[in-house]
C-alpha cells in the first residue's frame, strides 16, 4: 500500500508539473508609452520682413514661462485636449528660444487655458497681424499648448496680417 500512495504522489506531481510546463504564460501588462517623450521638430519662424529662425529642435510639453503671462503648463494636456502630457508647438517655440538665445512674449488667456503668442524675436503683430502655427502646413485647429506634435513635424510660426 505504500508503494501505491508513493507512486500516486509521484504520479500528481509529475502531472502537477507537467501542466504547470505547458500552460500559457500569463501576459505581463505592456508597459504604458511615454506620450510626454521628447521629439525632434523642424520649427520655422517667418516673420514680415523674412525668416528669424529655422532648424531642429528637441521638445516635449513642459511648463513655459513668459513676460506677459506667467509660468503654465504648456503639455498638451490644456483644456483637456489630451488625457496625458505631450510635445506641443508652443514648447517647441520655448525650447528654441532657450536652447537658441531669442526671446518670445505671449499673454495668459485662462479661458482658453493656452497663450497667445505676441512677439518672437522683438517682432509683435500689434493690432495689425498675429502669429499664426501650423503643423505640417496646415493651422492648428486649437491653442499651440493643446495641439499634440510628432517626431518629424514640421511646426510653424508665421506673422499674419489680419
Amino acid at each position: 500500500m505504500r508503494q501505491t500512495t508513493a507512486r500516486r504522489s509521484i504520479v500528481a506531481a509529475m502531472a502537477l508539473g507537467l501542466a504547470v510546463a505547458t500552460a500559457p504564460a500569463v501576459a505581463e501588462a505592456a508597459p504604458k508609452p511615454n506620450t510626454n517623450a521628447a521629439v525632434k521638430v523642424n520649427l520655422t519662424v517667418q516673420g514680415p520682413d523674412g525668416l528669424l529662425f529655422k532648424g531642429k529642435i528637441k521638445t516635449k510639453g513642459h511648463d513655459v514661462t513668459t513676460a506677459t503671462g506667467g509660468t503654465h503648463k504648456c503639455d498638451g494636456t490644456n483644456g483637456g485636449a489630451n488625457p496625458s502630457k505631450v510635445p506641443t508647438p508652443t514648447a517647441a517655440l520655448d525650447d528654441a528660444a532657450h536652447k537658441k538665445g531669442f526671446t518670445w512674449d505671449g499673454t495668459w488667456y485662462a479661458s482658453f487655458d493656452d497663450y497667445s503668442v505676441d512677439t518672437i524675436k522683438n517682432v509683435s503683430g500689434g493690432g495689425s497681424a498675429y502669429w499664426s502655427i501650423s503643423v505640417n502646413g496646415t493651422p492648428t485647429p486649437v491653442g499651440g499648448c493643446q495641439f499634440k506634435i510628432k517626431a518629424g513635424d514640421d511646426v510653424a510660426f508665421t506673422w499674419t496680417p489680419f
